[in-house]
């Protein structure tokens, strides 16, 4: 990818992001928050999230 391909593609980006109204780009925002995966997980990959799931199934019987 040259560099004029890379400016144009960022120039459209901000474009279509400015496009939009203030509140659309809010509620995306919120969205985007909402959906992060928790902190244990990011961190420490899958063994955590694993070892949660497996204490909550042996809490139940």
């Amino acid at each position: 990818m040259s560099t004029n391909d890379l400016v144009k593609y960022v120039t459209q980006q901000l474009i279509i992001f400015y496009d939009q109204p203030k509140e659309q780009r809010r509620s995306k925002r919120i969205e985007r928050k909402q959906t992060k995966s928790s902190l244990s997980y990011n961190w420490f990959g899958f063994i955590p999230l694993s070892l949660s799931m497996l204490f909550k199934k042996n809490q139940k019987f």
